[in-house]
């Protein structure tokens, strides 16, 4: 005990204290306890007697027992029942004039009793101390009247209650009494070494002199610190808040312990304050002052319990801070525009983001001219040249300015260094007074002054040291009008857009001469042929020109190739290599190669033109495409098809069922040293042969099996004219996302009447030139050419005379009239007939240059049996077969 009060700390101390009261407290209540059991025992005797005597006294029988002629016959027995059952030392009961009627002796019974009975005869009850009857020792008499009817006391009964054995029973509670001590005694003790355990926690073990010392300097501190210190519960209540938060928020002492919302301060402020969140030098508004709050949450043992805030003074710095946040502000408008103004090459979409950037935050309209030169994606001529307005923003949409695609005058501007021209700022009304501008409505100027703009700020647009036009901004009501560092900003607001219309206008106008290059190469009108009637649609990608492309190539012997090509990559080099590889087709479908053979040769002029690029860039290569080649024969009605990686074609019957031909893919072009297949169909007449690039079928949100059942789907419904049915499969399959170029070509079959097909087989003999002279005379007088028939006649002849004395094997002569006529000589022999200038001593060799003198076109092309050499004739139009 001595150690605990001589400990250093509160809690040690307090621990003593409480313990020492408590065992104090205890004990004087357990001895107070005990005494007043032990003098308590004389009055609980005279309760249990009085208790027992009264009960006797208005039980029933004993009044009548009194007033009987034996009342002992009755009284005795009951009497010494009661004083067994209730612990009594005796119950004596006896007549008025104090004859006992009953008693623990029955020898005493009708014998007047040795004490007083009064008071009790005239009806008061009393108690006294008497000798004991059963027991020796002394005992406490209880004398109860007992009245009849008519209120007259008729006896009184007496009972004795000893003394020590009411001393018994106060001697069975003291244990029960002194328990109770002890468990409060340790019960006691441990609350204080509780309290005790708890305070110390809370003081860290601190002395008295330490907590002292300690509070003097916290409240030193809280009292000097030019900082005002608030301190908030987690439940929004001020515990405490120093002088100088008393006086920057304006409260009254009698706050503390209050809402913090419930003080009067503004919601910003409270808001804060009472949600506890962290917060470092937020500014708010209190009054005249302005205070950046810090604010931190606190806890105790881990738990959150409030939170500790500072409040600093800055109203010193308002005009700072409102000039830093509008320094920001613009700081942040010019990051805001590098991301949205630029973000696509188009320079009207470029133009009306810079407005939409300016407005409301900078201007309250803004609008951008630029030279119509511009426009075109043309190098803008001079100061003076036309401007065309091209963007406009505003908080209303009705202001009284040149609307957008009118032209407008430029506004006056101070020439910098160059040419360039720097930002300038107007009021309104004074526009007039400046002698380089002249408006081209005077009335307008008026109308915008009337409408409530005051200010105006003008910006040329300068990119790359060349005017592109210019920028506005106004300012109308009450807004401040533009100062030294709005001009600064707006040329810098300027600067970023003309450099991306700039831009915008480079990429333009290469993106038209990528068009153009690509439009001079793809097929312009539609040959001169009849095998097929054709139909085609090509749409450039939105993003810039790639490199897909279609042609339809009018072979002899009536027949025509169908060709579609995907070059890899896009713009002005995936455009020329598109018309290289076109003129490549062109040039191996003149000398009829096969289909498979064709993609062969092909396939070597893209490694050859992947090498080239190879060695010119010193990297990797980057050419490659895909392509469908087909030959339609409308004399077999036979088509002849191959691909290289391309998407297999669609075939329309005449029925209007939709099929995909099965074509071995093949790889792309520009693997090199690959081999092609050539699959060889039947057409009905009326069929509709469907080419068409990936583009159309296939893109980001699209697979190509998807893009496919849509492409069969829109060609069952489709119109049978050509014409109509790229429209439909246009316009069912083209997504608006799309970003590939789109190329669709429909070719619908003919046939060439038998009756315009002449065939003969003939011998390898001489004799028979003349009989097919004869023969080529009447065919053509049947067709009504007669006018060809000399020429006719000498073409036959010579080819004929050739194949006879050079060729092998047997010979065949075709003659077809379609639009031209032709005429076909096939042999077996695979060597190639040579055009050559005979000398005059010579006797022959001038059979094929007159030949090539007389048609309009000749040619050999080779099959599998040998070769064919054809010409064709130009007929007239009357005679020419109808399509």
């Amino acid at each position: 005990m001595r150690s605990a009060l001589r400990s250093r700390s509160v809690g040690g101390q307090v621990f003593a204290l409480m313990l020492i009261i408590v065992t104090l407290l205890v004990l004087a209540a357990g001895a107070t306890l005990s005494l007043q059991a032990r003098g308590s025992r004389d009055n609980q005797a005279r309760v249990h007697a009085l208790t027992v005597a009264r009960t006797v006294a208005v039980a029933p029988g004993v009044r009548q027992a009194l007033e009987s002629r034996d009342p002992a016959r009755t009284l005795q027995p009951y009497a010494e029942k009661v004083r067994q059952r209730t612990d009594v030392d005796y119950i004596v009961v006896t007549t008025a004039q104090g004859i006992r009627c009953s008693h623990p002796n029955p020898k005493l019974i009708g014998k007047r009793v040795d004490h007083r009975i009064y008071p009790a005869t005239v009806g008061r009850s009393f108690t006294d101390k008497t000798p004991g009857v059963t027991r020796p020792a002394p005992s406490i008499r209880a004398a109860v009247p007992v009245k009849n009817a008519r209120g007259q006391v008729i006896g009184v009964v007496n009972a004795g209650v000893s003394i020590p054995s009411v001393a018994r029973m106060v001697s069975r509670q003291l244990p029960v009494i002194y328990g109770s001590t002890a468990f409060a005694l340790l019960l006691g003790g441990g609350g204080a070494a509780l309290v005790a355990r708890r305070l110390r926690r809370q003081t860290h073990r601190l002395g008295p002199a330490e907590i002292t010392r300690m509070y003097e300097h916290h409240d030193a501190v809280l009292r000097s610190v030019r900082e005002g210190v608030l301190i908030v519960d987690h439940g929004g209540r001020l515990l405490l808040a120093n002088d100088e938060a008393l006086l920057l928020l304006g409260l009254v002492r009698d706050a503390h312990g209050r809402q913090i919302t419930d003080v009067g301060l503004p919601p910003g402020i409270a808001g804060l304050l009472a949600s506890g969140r962290e917060a470092t030098d937020e500014v708010y508004e209190v009054g005249n002052r302005l205070l950046a709050v810090n604010q931190r949450p606190a806890k105790r043992r881990g738990q959150p319990w409030g939170s500790v805030a500072t409040l600093r003074d800055t109203t010193e710095l308002r005009a700072l801070t409102d000039k830093a946040d509008r320094a920001y502000a613009r700081l942040q408008l010019l990051y805001e525009a590098g991301v949205r103004v630029g973000s696509s090459l188009d320079m009207e979409g470029t133009a009306q983001e810079l407005t939409r950037v300016a407005v409301p935050r900078f201007a309250d309209y803004a609008t951008v001219d630029l030279h119509e030169a511009v426009l075109r994606g043309e190098e803008p001529g001079d100061r003076d040249s036309p401007l065309r307005r091209t963007a406009f923003s505003g908080v209303r949409q009705d202001p009284p300015l040149r609307r957008i695609g009118e032209r407008v005058s430029s506004f006056p501007v101070t020439q910098r260094a160059g040419g360039t021209g720097q930002a300038r700022v107007f009021a309104v009304g004074e526009l007039p007074s400046y002698p380089d501008w002249t408006p081209q409505d005077p009335e307008r100027l008026g109308w915008v002054r009337d409408y409530g703009i005051h200010w105006l700020l003008t910006v040329p647009l300068s990119g790359r040291g060349v005017r592109l036009g210019q920028a506005a901004f106004w300012r109308s009501g009450d807004t401040p009008p533009f100062d030294e560092e709005d001009r600064t900003f707006a040329e810098e607001l300027a600067g970023q857009a003309a450099v991306a219309i700039d831009n915008a206008r480079r990429y333009a106008r290469e993106h038209a001469t990528t068009l153009a290059l690509q439009e001079s190469l793809l097929p312009r009108g539609r040959p001169e042929q009849q095998a097929v009637v054709a139909a085609q649609r090509y749409l450039p990608a939105p993003g810039g020109v790639r490199g897909d492309w279609f042609d339809v190539i009018p072979l002899s012997g009536a027949r025509v190739a169908l060709v579609v090509g995907d070059v890899v990559g896009h713009g002005l080099h995936a455009a020329a290599t598109m018309g290289r590889l076109r003129t490549a087709v062109r040039n191996f479908s003149v000398v009829d190669l096969p289909p498979d053979e064709l993609l062969a040769r092909l396939d070597d002029v893209v490694d050859q033109l992947d090498r080239e690029v190879t060695a010119t860039d010193g990297g990797a290569g980057a050419v490659g495409a895909t392509c469908l080649y087909a030959v339609y024969d409308p004399v077999s009605r036979h088509c002849t098809l191959a691909r290289a990686g391309h998407p297999p074609p669609a075939l329309v019957r005449p029925d209007g069922s939709v099929t995909f031909l099965d074509l071995p893919a093949g790889p792309p072009l520009g693997l090199g040293g690959r081999l092609y297949e050539a699959v060889e169909t039947e057409l009905p007449e009326g069929s509709r042969l469907v080419l068409y690039t990936d583009g159309l079928v296939q893109d980001r949100e699209r697979d190509i099996e998807t893009g496919l059942d849509q492409l069969r789907d829109a060609l069952t419904d489709a119109d049978p004219d050509p014409e109509r049915a790229c429209d439909t499969v246009m316009a069912a399959l083209l997504s608006p996302r799309r970003t590939d170029d789109v190329c669709l070509l429909i070719a619908r079959t003919t046939a060439l009447d038998a009756r315009r097909v002449a065939s003969w087989d003939l011998p390898a003999d001489p004799e028979v030139v003349a009989r097919m002279r004869a023969a080529v005379a009447r065919t053509l007088a049947a067709w009504n050419l007669e006018e060809a028939a000399f020429t006719t006649e000498l073409v036959v002849s010579e080819l004929l005379g050739n194949a006879i004395r050079h060729a092998v094997g047997p010979v065949r002569l075709r003659l077809l009239r379609n639009r031209a006529l032709i005429c076909e000589v096939a042999d077996g022999s695979t060597t190639a007939p040579h055009l050559r200038r005979a000398a005059t001593t010579d006797e022959g060799g001038r059979g094929l240059f007159l030949v090539a003198q007389m048609v309009q076109r000749w040619g050999t092309r080779y099959t599998s049996q040998g070769k064919i050499i054809w010409t064709e004739q130009d007929i007239p139009a009357a005679g020419r077969a109808p399509r």
